[in-house]
């Protein structure tokens, strides 16, 4: 099960948390990953450590508020493996701002890197999925991305970014599946990543965030990445437009 043997993956905010963890499962499954992210070096390492695997990789830079960044990293990624079957939007910013303190620079920030950055590769890598009428699409949301009973201060950019992509994902996945391309999200709990590495050194900020996963704990980027696998997987063939939700619990409580 899970075999990715021949595939060609394209992961988004590749260079440390989910993304890197993600990347390294997919090419454990036996895909080939074509890593994106500013950070080149942190790529250039990870490329290296998935061909100690014995799996073929290609470091590509990538600023998904740059569409003339996205447009490179899809066509060196086809003009090199001929397609694309997999790709995973992950790449996300957030910051902590009161809403009142909100600027109108970081709400855009957000937005266009979170939200319209997702959409510009998805639109790009969905073109040539829909070449070979085959595809999966794994867009990185969270829990705090509304509609789940629970709200979270100080994040509202943050939140109306994931919400989007929530919604986006389910508007992609009804328009995409005579294409072949199936398209789903996972909304991440609080995962140990350099997003959350200082809340969680924090005592006093890690009990009060963790006290309502029913697991008292932090999740790993690795808990993620394997429902990546999953859902790049012929596995999950009869999946499309779902968010899974992978939280300790968090949203049961």
């Amino acid at each position: 099960m899970f075999d990715l043997t021949g595939k060609i993956a394209l992961v988004t905010g590749a260079s440390s948390g989910i993304g890197r963890a993600s990347a390294l499962a997919l090419a454990r499954q036996g895909a080939t990953v074509v890593v994106a992210a500013r950070r080149v070096e942190k790529l250039q390492t990870l490329a290296k450590e998935i061909v100690a695997m014995g799996r073929e990789s290609l470091p590509v830079a990538m600023d998904v508020t740059k569409k003339d960044t996205i447009s490179s990293a899809v066509n060196k990624t086809v003009e090199m493996y001929g397609k694309i079957d997999i790709l995973l939007n992950n790449a996300g910013v957030a910051e902590f701002t009161p809403f009142l303190d909100l600027t109108e620079e970081q709400w855009d920030k957000t937005l266009d890197t979170n939200l319209k950055g997702c959409f510009l590769v998805a639109q790009l890598t969905a073109r040539e999925m829909a070449k070979h009428k085959w595809g999966r699409i794994v867009n990185i949301a969270s829990i705090a991305s509304g509609g789940v009973g629970v709200g979270f201060p100080s994040v509202a950019h943050y939140c109306a970014s994931k919400g989007g992509i929530v919604a986006m994902t389910e508007a992609m996945a009804i328009e995409l599946a005579p294409m072949g391309i199936l398209v789903n999200c996972i909304g991440p709990g609080v995962i140990e990543t350099e997003m959350t590495e200082g809340l969680l050194k924090d005592p006093k900020q890690a009990e009060a965030l963790l006290a309502r996963a029913p697991l008292k704990r932090a999740g790993k980027a690795e808990e993620i990445a394997a429902a990546v696998v999953y859902f790049a997987s012929n596995e999950s063939s009869y999946t499309t437009g779902s968010i899974l939700y992978v939280d300790g619990g968090w949203l049961a409580n």
